[in-house]
């Protein structure tokens, strides 16, 4: 095992850095309480290529790799801890990759240079209201009619809906149907590149909702409707019925990416905790920090996002060996251990490096000026969903370390 940043990777980091502390630190907080990611700040980040960064340029992408997608993530999040504009750049990230493996060539060329410029939203639609990690169950239902497919069902938490419908050129999901019987189960999963907005147009048959999310406000949570909405078949991505495959694909480098946005919100959140630590005084000038009850639980979250750093950027390195370099005897499911591994570990870690700067900085951490809250609740997100619950990555690695056969119920 050998992994190790590039030249290039470094140099694109330190020029994310500069980009996002002149564009994205001084107005986060802004983001966040005004529930909104600027328009211009969408493009800018196009512009930076920080979308479809893993897409080759001949269809609009950057032609870089998942890492330093994992790099772009990360300095994002550090950047904006309540992940909002995190979760915007990872969807654009990850998503587009699966589209430009199995898409048809006219539906690549009309979505991902928009993606990839900032003008254009490509997410994933796979959460219902029944059950989000049961992707398998899936109701939503399109039904083949001509050279189209008739969709009608419901789909819900699903990320950038009010970026995709009302301030992109372009809005579109990857989105999970049923196009065989209930009995086929997960063989019965088609996706389709499905277009919500095309330059203020919207099918007929299909709405939106804004949800009311308590975390995370910059990035809009919402539902899709889909009442006889035809999409024309050119939008099947791959084959018929072999959706879900592709969307696990696509789920295990989101993960990574996920993964990357909670290491980078850690990051911060460390910073904070330590300046606080060394600079709050009490019981006669004493530092906090001298007190081991607080010292010490500083101590452990250093050691865990270290943990979970290492274990992100294997996932990617991994990632870069099985679909970019396409080293031989490697295939995607390799990569589905290092995937779950990295994003439960660093969940866990994000969700603890809050919870231990906000007991660091005490009754200073309730309120709003602190901005302590803005990032305990971004992360949050992810503990309780987002790409896979957390038992969802147990299951994985339990399946991948003692096998298939014995996991199954």
């Amino acid at each position: 095992m050998h992994f190790e940043f590039s030249e290039d990777q470094k140099i694109f980091r330190e020029a994310v850095r500069e980009f996002l502390a002149k564009e994205l630190q001084p107005l986060w907080d802004k983001i966040d309480e005004e529930h909104w990611i600027p328009t211009e700040l969408i493009h800018k980040m196009g512009e930076q290529g920080l979308f479809a960064i893993p897409v080759p340029e001949e269809y609009g992408g950057q032609g870089g790799d998942f890492t330093s997608a994992a790099i772009a993530v990360e300095e994002i999040a550090y950047h904006d801890p309540s992940v909002a504009v995190a979760v915007f750049t990872l969807l654009n990230n990850a998503w587009p990759y699966i589209l430009y493996l199995y898409g048809n060539e006219e539906v690549k060329s009309e979505i991902l240079p928009l993606v990839g410029r900032g003008r254009g939203f490509f997410g994933i639609a796979s959460t219902e209201p029944h059950g989000g990690s049961d992707v398998a169950g899936t109701r939503t239902r399109a039904v083949k009619k001509g050279d189209s497919y008739v969709v009608n069902g419901e789909k819900i938490f699903i990320s950038g809906v009010r970026e995709a419908m009302k301030q992109l050129e372009l809005g579109s999901w990857y989105l999970i149907t049923r196009t065989g019987p209930d009995e086929a189960k997960h063989k019965g999963i088609s996706a389709f590149a499905f277009i919500g907005n095309k330059n203020g147009e919207v099918p007929e048959g299909f709405e939106y909702s804004i949800l009311n999310t308590i975390g995370r406000h910059g990035i809009s949570t919402g539902m899709l409707t889909f009442k006889d909405v035809e999409v024309p078949g050119k939008y099947l991505i791959g084959e018929e019925n072999r959706g879900f495959y592709y969307a696990m694909e696509g789920f295990t480098l989101a993960r990574i990416l996920v993964a990357a946005a909670n290491i980078g919100a850690s990051r911060w959140a460390l910073e904070r905790m330590v300046e606080w630590a060394r600079g709050r005084e009490l019981f006669g000038g004493r530092p906090i920090s001298s007190f081991q009850g607080v010292s010490f639980p500083i101590a452990e979250i250093a050691m865990e996002l270290e943990a979970a750093r290492l274990l992100v950027y294997e996932a990617a390195w991994m990632a870069d060996r099985i679909y970019i370099k396409k080293e031989p005897g490697l295939k995607p499911k390799d990569l589905s251990f290092y995937s779950a591994s990295a994003k439960l570990k660093a969940v866990k870690t994000g969700f603890k490096a809050f919870e231990t700067l906000m007991v660091t900085y005490g009754a200073n951490s309730y309120v709003k000026e602190t901005n302590v809250a803005r990032g305990f609740l971004g992360v949050l997100s992810y503990l309780v969903g987002a790409e896979g619950a957390q038992n969802i990555m147990r299951y994985i690695i339990a399946r991948e370390v003692i096998g298939r056969e014995y996991i199954k119920g």
